[in-house]
C-alpha cells in the first residue's frame, strides 16, 4: 500500500493560486492601514466639568478615499461642576440673551429633553410660549437628556455609561454603584395609616438614612405630607410641602404633586440629609402611606488581617476575625450595628497555617554539674548538643557542622571562685596576776 501519493499538476496550481491570492489579501490590508497617518494628539476638552469631549485626528495619505473613520473622541473633564456653574444647556441658551430675535431681545431658557432630536439647541423665551432652536447643534458633551450620562458629540446622541466611557453600556445598580451588584443597599418598601387624633396632630411615617436613593411615597386621603431634615453635622430644617414643584432640600432634590385625594413625594438621591417623613392631620378621615426606597447598607462585616502566627517557625496557626464597620465614619463599631442588616452575613473566621519553615538547628545545653569545689575555685560542666526541632515540635540531635553559624556555648566554667575561709591566730594578750598573790 502506498504511503503517500504524488500531487498532480492541477493540485499544485491551485496551491499556488491560493498562496498568491493570500499574499495579496494580506499586502492589500497592509497597504490599506498604510493609508492613514498615525493619530494626532488629544484636542483641548469642550469642558472643564461635568463630562466633555475631545477628539483626535488622522489624515489620509492616499490620492484616493481611505477607508475608515480620520476622527475619534473620548470623554474628558468627567468631575462634578460647582453647584455655581449652573446647567451647560441653559449656558448655552442665554448666551443669545443679547441676540435680538425677530427685532426683540429675550432671556432664553432651555428646552430639555427632547425626543426627536435632543442634540439641537432648543430654548424658550422666558414668560412666553416661544420656543426657537437657536442652534441645529449644542456643544460637545452636552447632555442629551437630563437623566442620563449620554453626551451630544458633533449633533449627535452618543451613549456613555456609568464608567463614563463612549459607547460603554454599563449602569448603576440601584445603590448607585457602577456595574455593581445591588450588594451595597437594601430595598425597604411598606405601607402606613394614620392613627391621628385631636391631642395628637402629626406623627412620623418614616425615617430615611442619608444616601438612600429612589425614593418613592404615595399618600391616599385627605392628610398632608411633611418633611424634617437632619444634616450630618446635626442642623435640623423642615419642609410643608404645599404645593406642587420640585425643590431642594438640604440639596436633595425633592418632586412634589399635590392632588385633591392624595400627594406623591418622590426623591432621586442620593440623599444628602436624614429625612423624617411625617404626616399633618386634617382632621377628616385616615390616610394611608405606601413607601418605598433603597437604603445603603452603612454598616458592613469587615474581615480583618490574619492575626500574627502562633509559632515563629517549624509551623504555626494564624486566624482571622470580622469586625463591624461603619462606612460613614470609617470607623469600627458595635457588631450590633451589623447584625441590624438581614443582607450581612458575618464571615466565617478563616484558619492557615504559618511559618512552616523548620526552625533553624540550634545549640541546646544541659544544666550546668555541681561545683566541683565549695570554695577556692571549682569547675562545674554541661553538655551542649546541636539540635533540631521538627513540625510537630520534636528535638532531634544533629551534626554539629548544622549548628556552625551560631556560637557554641561553653561546657565548663569556673564557679566558687571566692577564697575558703582559715583560721587566723592573733597576738598573746598580756599576762594578768590573780588579786590573791598580792598583799
Amino acid at each position: 500500500m502506498e504511503c503517500c501519493r504524488r500531487a498532480t499538476p492541477g493540485t499544485l496550481l491551485l496551491f499556488l493560486a491560493f498562496l498568491l491570492l493570500s499574499s495579496r489579501t494580506a499586502r492589500s490590508e497592509e497597504d490599506r492601514d498604510g493609508l492613514w497617518d498615525a493619530w494626532g494628539p488629544w484636542s483641548e476638552c469642550s469642558r472643564t466639568c461635568g463630562g466633555g469631549a475631545s477628539y483626535s485626528l488622522r489624515r489620509c495619505l492616499s490620492s484616493k478615499s481611505c477607508e475608515g473613520r480620520n476622527i475619534r473622541y473620548r470623554t474628558c473633564s468627567n468631575v462634578d461642576c460647582p453647584p455655581e456653574a449652573g446647567d451647560f444647556r441653559a449656558q448655552q441658551c442665554s448666551a443669545h440673551n443679547d441676540v435680538k430675535h425677530h427685532g426683540q431681545f429675550y432671556e432664553w431658557l432651555p428646552v430639555s429633553n427632547d425626543p426627536d432630536n435632543p442634540c439641537s439647541l432648543k430654548c424658550q423665551a422666558k414668560g412666553t410660549a416661544l420656543v426657537v432652536e437657536l442652534a441645529p447643534k449644542v456643544l460637545d458633551g452636552t447632555r442629551c437628556y437630563t437623566e442620563s450620562l449620554d453626551m451630544c458629540i458633533s449633533g449627535l446622541c452618543q451613549i456613555v455609561g456609568c464608567d463614563h466611557q463612549l459607547g460603554s453600556t454599563v449602569k448603576e445598580d440601584n445603590c448607585g454603584v457602577c456595574n455593581g451588584d445591588g450588594s451595597t443597599c437594601r430595598l425597604v418598601r411598606g405601607q402606613y395609616k394614620s392613627q391621628l387624633s385631636a391631642t395628637k396632630l402629626d406623627d412620623t411615617v418614616v425615617a430615611i438614612p442619608y444616601g438612600s436613593r429612589h425614593i418613592r411615597l404615595v399618600l391616599k386621603g385627605p392628610d398632608h405630607l411633611y418633611l424634617e431634615t437632619k444634616s450630618l453635622q446635626g442642623a435640623k430644617g423642615e419642609n410643608s410641602l404645599s404645593s406642587t414643584g420640585s425643590f431642594l432640600v438640604d440639596n436633595s432634590s425633592v418632586d412634589f404633586q399635590k392632588f385633591p385625594d392624595k400627594e406623591i413625594l418622590r426623591m432621586a438621591g442620593p440623599l444628602t440629609a436624614d429625612f423624617i417623613i411625617k404626616i399633618r392631620n386634617s382632621g377628616s378621615a385616615d390616610s394611608t402611606v405606601q413607601f418605598i426606597f433603597y437604603q445603603p447598607i452603612i454598616h458592613r462585616w469587615r474581615e480583618t488581617d490574619f492575626f500574627p502566627c502562633s509559632a515563629t517557625c517549624g509551623g504555626g496557626y494564624q486566624l482571622t476575625s470580622a469586625e463591624c464597620y461603619d462606612l460613614r465614619s470609617n470607623r469600627v463599631v458595635a457588631d450590633q450595628y451589623c447584625h441590624y442588616y438581614p443582607e450581612n452575613i458575618k464571615p466565617k473566621p478563616k484558619l492557615q497555617e504559618c511559618n512552616l519553615d523548620p526552625c533553624p538547628a540550634r545549640w541546646e545545653a544541659t544544666p550546668w554539674t555541681a561545683c566541683s569545689s565549695s570554695c577556692g575555685g571549682g569547675i562545674q560542666s554541661r553538655a551542649v548538643s546541636c539540635v533540631e526541632e521538627d513540625i510537630q515540635g520534636h528535638v532531634t540531635s544533629v551534626e554539629e557542622w548544622k549548628c556552625m553559624y551560631t556560637p557554641k556555648m561553653p561546657i565548663a566554667q569556673p564557679c566558687n571562685i571566692f577564697d575558703c575561709p582559715k583560721w587566723l591566730a592573733q597576738e598573746w594578750s598580756p599576762v594578768t596576776v590573780p588579786s590573791f598573790f598580792v598583799h
